[in-house]
């Protein structure tokens, strides 16, 4: 692999196996979402062959890996990891251009890759834990509960920021134990596997592989017997098709899924120029396309029109362009059709007589011409039933839907198929606390919304449909663990001696 690069010339991505970078006999070609018609680069197309392969070097590899201590593996994956900013800037740009997300936000998602790979290392002591259950009445056994890694791991991860939502997972499954394959989005796989290559170069061979190609030649990462566990970071319909393969074996998931988060907006809450823009960045990062953003905007009524000014305000300041051209604040949508369900639904809203606002001025380039932008739009007082409201919009439009008491908005936040995450805004704790107990999702906000706020050390997921089980921390450690339990017989007291007298 080349660490050096021209983002002007075609980069190319092979596969890496057992600790040996190979080609494919196809590739797949990796097209710009901004410049119609230009190939950022190819990535190798593995065949079945090469995923067999993939799953036998993480099998070969595993004996030894999980028999080291957890301070011994953390060890080898902090060397593993050193030097990774050295091509932050090289990564960053061809994810851009493979993704459409602007140049910062393309370089943080490899900043947050190195944050949380370091958060997990710092949980080595916590991973080979154990705690002794002593005799009781009845039970004359104390019993040693501990953990043992689950075997091969398959980690699947989504276009949008697959670099940062790798290492949700990635280094705690490792951590644990576990060998692990990675399997890059085929329409953004070029700087993900640049980034997870270098890594596994410095691991022991068949550790850490990479493979990239078309989703029908990889069902075996998913439905090998050789496959202990698949995370899977993507759509709902996606999640349910991993689920129904994954069953065929028993092969456990985690589902990270879409996300229809609800930001309730409390009559006392403060919106002045910082929580505003907290609220807009949550919303219109990397032009919505992110499972945690804000997708709909409950707000007291009698603070409609103020919302509905700061966010226009913000709106009319956004600049649509190409992500690495200087001063682009929102690039185009990944996908044409994308681009066209979002369209679709605010037409839609149009049409069915809501206040929609539009923004900004599409680019204007030749060279942009038919490239995935879309003008950012708020829908202002929609019918509940609208697709803008029940539907993970996934682009740039946020409804805002007024309410006029606190039992009304949850009600209506909580009325959905989604659970993932959620915010409150409110100058009052006690009411932040209360609103907030009664969201059902799997991670709340007070005063405060979006990925860049998360905090990296606390367990993360979805209930409902946006997903099952937990990422980071160490409950993101021990879902790639099984527990097991150990008795040992406590030796009988010494016989009874003969009678007295």
């Amino acid at each position: 692999m080349t660490d050096t690069m021209n983002t002007a010339a075609p980069v190319a991505t092979g596969l890496f196996i057992g600790g040996a970078e190979r080609q494919a006999a196809g590739t797949l070609e990796v097209a710009d979402p901004g410049k119609p018609g230009l190939i950022v680069g190819h990535a190798a197309a593995a065949g079945p062959g090469d995923v067999d392969d993939a799953i036998a070097a993480a099998k070969a590899a595993y004996p030894s890996w999980s028999a080291l201590s957890a301070r011994e593996r953390a060890e080898q994956m902090r060397v593993a990891l050193e030097g990774i900013a050295d091509f932050r800037d090289e990564d960053a740009a061809i994810l851009s251009q493979e993704n459409g997300k602007i140049r910062m936000e393309a370089w943080v998602d490899s900043l947050v890759f190195e944050i949380r790979w370091n958060l997990a290392l710092a949980l080595a002591d916590d991973v080979d834990a154990t705690k002794v259950l002593p005799p009781a009445p009845g039970i004359p056994v104390s019993t040693t509960v501990a953990y043992q890694p689950l075997g091969v791991v398959t980690i699947i991860v989504p276009f949008n920021w697959p670099i940062a939502i790798l290492a949700a997972s990635l280094p705690h499954a490792l951590l644990a134990g576990n060998t692990a394959i990675v399997k890059p989005p085929p329409t953004t796989p070029l700087a993900t596997t640049r980034v997870v290559q270098r890594i596994a170069e410095k691991l022991p061979a068949g550790v850490l592989n990479v493979v990239t190609g078309k989703d029908a030649d990889m069902s075996a990462l998913i439905t090998s017997p050789d496959v202990a566990k698949v995370c899977f970071t993507g759509s709902v319909a996606g999640g349910k098709r991993i689920m129904e393969m994954a069953s065929k074996s028993l092969t456990r998931v985690t589902l990270e899924l879409g996300g229809n988060d609800p930001a309730v907006v409390l009559e006392d809450a403060v919106l002045d120029d910082t929580h505003l823009d907290r609220l807009y960045a949550a919303v219109f990062d990397t032009t919505g396309q992110i499972c945690m953003n804000a997708k709909r905007i409950y707000v007291h009524r009698s603070r409609l029109d103020e919302m509905v000014r700061g966010l226009s305000e913000r709106l009319d300041r956004a600049v649509i362009g190409y992500g690495l051209a200087e001063g682009t604040t929102m690039g185009p949508l990944h996908s044409p059709a994308q681009k066209a369900f979002v369209s679709e639904i605010i037409e839609e809203a149009k049409a069915a007589g809501a206040d929609v606002r539009e923004f900004g001025t599409l680019p204007t380039d030749p060279e942009l011409a038919g490239g995935n932008f879309l003008r950012p739009a708020l829908v202002i007082d929609p019918d509940p039933s609208l697709r803008v409201v029940t539907q993970e919009q996934f682009g740039p439009v946020i409804p805002l839907i007024p309410f006029d008491n606190e039992d009304e908005a949850i009600r209506a936040a909580n009325d959905s198929w989604s659970g993932l995450c959620g915010s409150v805004w409110t100058a009052d704790p006690d009411k932040a606390n209360r609103v907030g107990g009664r969201l059902v999702c799997g991670y709340v906000w007070v005063n405060d919304h979006g990925a860049t706020r998360l905090d990296l050390r606390a367990p993360f997921g979805g209930m409902k449909q946006s997903g099952m089980g937990r990422e980071q921390g160490i409950e993101g450690v021990r879902a790639f663990q099984d527990t097991r339990s150990i008795a040992h017989l406590e030796p009988e007291g010494p016989p009874a001696g003969p009678p007295a007298g």
